[in-house]
């Protein structure tokens, strides 16, 4: 027997996670333009706009209404004293026949081409005439609360709605002899000016719409032109993140964003130059490394292929492996000098005796010059009274690199002068050699790391390259300065500046 079984697949769970899915990052995307800076700016402009309009708006139907009202009431007490007055002129006809002709005679030439109601009674509120024949009101009693304060003395107005609109009336008093003997009263339906109103405040709402909608593109393209230097911002920094330095900002216009903009793209050229020094630096590091670890590996191959080596080659060979020792040695301390000056945010200050200082490094250096026969003089003619506020060591290890740099490099014979004095509040440091001088094109360079006039002479005196950039960092610390002059005697004069009256740090 074959049995065939059929297997409903429900999809819906699948459908609801795909369209729950788009959803959520529909959602999400309008969050994310939600909190922008461009739509922050476009709400607000537009929210701005709509309240100034409905003020605006409602200001003007406001004070529209007010005088169309005003104007209307106006006209109809100007109608109404006219009235009282031809009233008051006749109003003791004894034939009542006569006075009623009257009476329509001058409602018809004072309301003529109008829809006014127009009534006259005396002070006991008794109709004498109704220009609305229609309600039957003659003789009628006749009550209302603006015609009271008429027979009161006033001349009053007021306002209500009816099943037509709103109506106005007014109320005078009639007299003879400033005796009060009743009262005219008109009334008019003014529905045309609530109509009228009705149609300008349409009119308003159709101009603010339309004005809304311009404002609005207006004010996306204003809050586009404006945020998109921050976009391009965001880029540039979320370049730099990654490690890409090379990225500039397009600088458009003199404003705010312009600054910025130079000032991010100043950023981006100086990582960019940092980065640059620090591959050189590591590719010189990696250079000078090389050369000692490769020398040592060639002597220790050296004497492992060589059988039964003797005691004096053995000896030669561990004496030249030692001498790359200290040289590898010398080039990671003066590695760990530089880190250390790259690394310093705070100086160990303490009040030094500069010219104590001075004397120490020429009782130190002197036996190196003493080898040499070069003379060394230590000019203390111009004694320095004052202490500096410095960080000894720094101070101590950048004159040391200089001097050492001038016994290394000047030849026999030679002679080396250090002079300490004061010169416009600066504590001024000279030391002058008589070697062959360096040559101004490259009297900037010898500053940076791994830098060497003669490699080949550089390496015979065991020169790292990195003294006088250690001697540039620390002066630069305290906010000092070292210069190249050519000497006296066709060697090199170093000048060095320090602050003696500003405390650095």
């Amino acid at each position: 027997m074959l049995v065939i079984t059929t297997r409903r697949t429900d999809n819906s769970g699948d459908i609801k996670k795909i369209v729950g899915g788009k959803f959520g990052k529909v959602v999400s995307k309008i969050n994310e333009i939600i909190h922008t800076i461009r739509f922050a700016m476009l709400a607000s402009y537009i929210a701005v706009t709509v309240v100034v309009l409905i003020l605006m708006s409602t200001y003007i139907t406001g004070v529209l209404s007010e005088n169309l009202y005003s104007e209307k009431t106006i006209q109809l007490f100007a109608k109404a004293n006219v009235i009282s007055q031809s009233v008051s002129n006749m109003y003791m006809t004894e034939d009542e026949e006569l006075a009623y002709l009257r009476y329509e005679d001058i409602f018809e030439r004072s309301l003529a081409g109008t829809n006014i109601r127009g009534v006259i009674t005396d002070t006991s509120y008794k109709v004498y005439y109704d220009t609305n024949n229609e309600s039957e009101m003659l003789g009628k009693v006749f009550m209302r609360g603006v015609l009271k304060r008429a027979l009161d003395g006033e001349q009053a107005n007021s306002m209500f709605d009816a099943d037509r609109g709103k109506t106005i009336t007014v109320s005078v008093p009639v007299e003879i002899d400033g005796e009060i003997i009743g009262g005219v009263y008109l009334a008019e339906n003014v529905a045309t000016i609530s109509e009228t109103i009705t149609t300008i405040q349409n009119s308003l709402i159709v101009f603010c719409a339309l004005l809304i909608l311009i404002i609005g593109m207006l004010s996306a393209v204003i809050s586009f032109t404006l945020t998109q230097p921050i976009t391009e911002f965001m880029e540039v920094t979320k370049a730099i993140s990654r490690g890409d330095f090379s990225r500039q900002v397009k600088i458009k216009g003199m404003g705010e964003m312009a600054r910025m903009g130079n000032t991010l793209n100043y950023m981006c050229a100086e990582l960019n130059a940092l980065d640059e020094k620090r591959r050189k630096f590591v590719s010189d590091v990696s250079h000078e490394l090389k050369t000692p670890m490769a020398g040592i590996k060639l002597l220790c191959d050296s004497l492992l292929s060589v059988d039964n080596v003797d005691t004096e080659t053995l000896h030669e060979f561990l004496s030249d492996m030692s001498d790359e020792i200290d040289r590898l040695t010398r080039l990671v301390n003066r590695l760990l000098v530089l880190t250390k000056l790259d690394a310093s945010e705070n100086l160990n200050l303490s009040e030094t005796d500069i010219g104590a200082l001075l004397a120490s490094i020429v009782r130190k250096t002197s036996s190196l010059a003493y080898k040499k026969k070069i003379d060394m003089v230590y000019d203390t003619s111009n004694v320095l009274e004052k202490s500096l506020l410095i960080d000894y060591d720094k101070i101590y290890e950048s004159i040391y690199n200089i001097v050492d740099n001038a016994i290394k490099y000047t030849p026999e014979g030679g002679k080396i002068t250090i002079r300490l004095y004061e010169k416009d509040d600066w504590c001024v440091i000279e030391i002058e050699d008589t070697g062959d001088g360096i040559p101004e094109s490259e009297r900037q360079n010898i500053f940076e790391r791994f830098y060497r006039l003669d490699d080949s002479r550089a390496r015979e005196t065991g020169g790292t390259g990195l003294g006088l950039a250690i001697a540039r960092e620390a002066v630069k610390l305290h906010n000092g300065s070292i210069e190249i002059f050519d000497g006296a005697d066709g060697g090199s004069k170093f000048r060095i500046k320090l602050p003696v009256m500003e405390q650095n740090g």
